[in-house]
């Protein structure tokens, strides 16, 4: 099961994977234990009955769900425990997972977790961020519930769960969250989440984006580039007006797309395509498959720029 195929990570990063999370694992169970007992420990640390699967297992058995989307009768069938031992397990392992945060490209050691982090990176590095928001389609709320056509997306006609996911220029994922109900616009979702606060206090940090933040473009027109606006009667408008228009937007999509990259590695994950399980664990599930990607994404090495163009010293007859 620690094959790259089955759990999406390659083995040198699994094992740093488990180094990470082990002391994190064994922290939590110890307080558990505590708050169970209302008093210090009263037998030998390694004393009482063991568990049925190990850490490793339990990371595995984590990684392999969150990869294929096997069920968890698959997986106790895999492993010969119960199936409520793997519920349990996934339970224990991906909210660590979810907590870890996003790595920096070219700074190990270094993760972001809060959209303030990315944007004092952003500042210190002068790193030009990409924003887009993608959906993930979910279970249909039951009828008759509260709530119900708020997950129904305008754009998709199904019932979807929106996120929001930040990259730079390499489409290396920086940050992915603010997850809200279908129907709620992205402008709205990241507005919420305190994102126009942030181009507030870093003036400096610029950002892409697509048609869906024109509001936000429109508010920070010095630090946010957006699509620029059709042309009134474009039929009628003149062919260089036309041609413009049509180059400018081609320009501004190809240094935005990097982001729709990253959201395809996302999609990679068999959650993030399709997700079935409860709609309230969507956003610790997709924020731990976004920081498994991230630590992929961030070992790509920097493409830099030259700092001057090259001119030729003298023309050549050909």
């Amino acid at each position: 099961m620690s094959h790259p195929a089955f759990c999406g990570v390659t083995r040198p990063h699994l094992g740093e994977l488990i180094e990470e999370l082990a002391p994190r694992w064994e922290a939590r169970c110890e307080s558990g234990r505590h708050e169970r007992r209302q008093s210090a420990r009263r037998r030998q640390a390694g004393a009482g009955p063991k568990y049925e699967l190990a850490f490793i297992d339990r990371v595995l058995a984590t990684l392999v769900h969150l990869r294929t989307g096997l069920t968890h009768e698959a997986l106790a069938v895999i492993y010969e425990v119960g199936s409520s031992t793997i519920g349990r397990a996934i339970r224990e392992i991906r909210p660590l997972l979810a907590q870890r945060g996003f790595a920096v490209p070219d700074r190990p050691g270094l993760r972001l977790r809060t959209l303030e982090d990315v944007f004092a990176y952003a500042a210190a590095e002068n790193v030009t961020l990409r924003i887009d928001g993608t959906e993930t389609q979910v279970r249909r709320p039951q009828a008759h519930r509260p709530g119900r056509r708020a997950f129904i997306s305008g754009k998709r006609k199904q019932n979807t769960i929106k996120t929001t996911t930040i990259s730079d220029h390499q489409g290396r994922t920086l940050w992915s969250g603010a997850a809200r109900p279908g129907r709620m616009h992205d402008q709205t979702a990241v507005r919420t989440e305190g994102i126009a606060e942030q181009f507030h206090q870093h003036p400096t940090v610029e950002a892409e984006v697509d048609e869906g933040y024109r509001g936000l473009g429109n508010e920070f027109p010095d630090q946010i580039s957006a699509p620029p606006r059709k042309p009134k009667d474009i039929d009628n408008a003149p062919l260089t007006e036309r041609f413009g228009w049509r180059e400018m937007r081609r320009r501004q999509s190809s240094r935005r797309i990097c982001v729709e990259h990253a959201n395809a590695e996302h999609r990679q994950w068999r959650p993030l395509q399709r997700y079935t399980g409860r709609r309230e664990e969507y956003e610790q599930t997709h924020r731990a498959i976004a920081g498994l990607v991230s630590d992929r994404a961030a070992k790509r090495a920097t493409r830099h720029k030259p700092s001057t163009e090259l001119v030729l010293a003298r023309t050549t007859a050909c």
